[in-house]
């Protein structure tokens, strides 16, 4: 398995599992047993998803040790107020069965995205998140975000692939030292 290093040190998997639209219990079981027999440790789900109940409970049964996953879910925007958001990822927490997460990420940048990364840096200061991020956020977002924050985020994941590269997208990450991760690679 090849890593990317974060700006703040935490090994990333370059390739991960993603599991949106999979909801059904039994699929969920199957793919997810699937991909880590195939060696995917990066899960990536989201509130927004309605399978975290589903992957914990999976995850929880494998024989893979929770120290070799690395566990991303994404904060739905209705969440965003502050002390709500700490509590939708608490929730996620106990969902997925784990007392930590590897990534979290603010779905999308709408609402208070503020009181919600307020709520980010604190919980990875307490260590119950190693490493926090945004996703669909577009660079003039970004950047004002990461003037305006006390922690930088990690990751900025992104639609991208073949018809969606995102070319200049990157090149502002890359100037912040902010993970270009994708969704959708194979393209929708």
């Amino acid at each position: 398995m090849e890593y990317l290093t974060l700006n703040n040190g935490v090994k990333m998997p370059l390739v991960g599992f993603g599991s949106y639209k999979i909801s059904d219990p039994k699929e969920c079981q199957i793919s997810l047993e699937t991909a880590l027999d195939a060696g995917y440790r990066l899960i990536d789900t989201a509130q927004f998803y309605g399978n975290e109940a589903e992957l914990g409970e999976v995850l929880s049964q494998s024989r893979v040790p929770r120290e070799e996953l690395f566990l991303t879910t994404k904060v739905w925007f209705r969440s965003y107020s502050e002390g709500v958001c700490r509590e939708s990822v608490l929730r996620s927490m106990e969902k997925l069965k784990t007392d930590y997460l590897d990534l979290v990420l603010l779905h999308w940048p709408f609402g208070d995205t503020y009181a919600a990364w307020r709520d980010l840096e604190k919980l990875y200061e307490e260590k119950k998140i190693r490493a926090i991020g945004i996703s669909n956020f577009d660079p003039d977002r970004m950047i004002d975000f990461i003037h305006f924050q006390k922690i930088c985020p990690a990751v900025n994941q992104i639609e991208t692939h073949l018809f969606c590269q995102r070319q200049e997208e990157h090149k502002w990450m890359e100037k912040y030292h902010v993970a270009h991760q994708a969704y959708t690679p194979l393209g929708r």
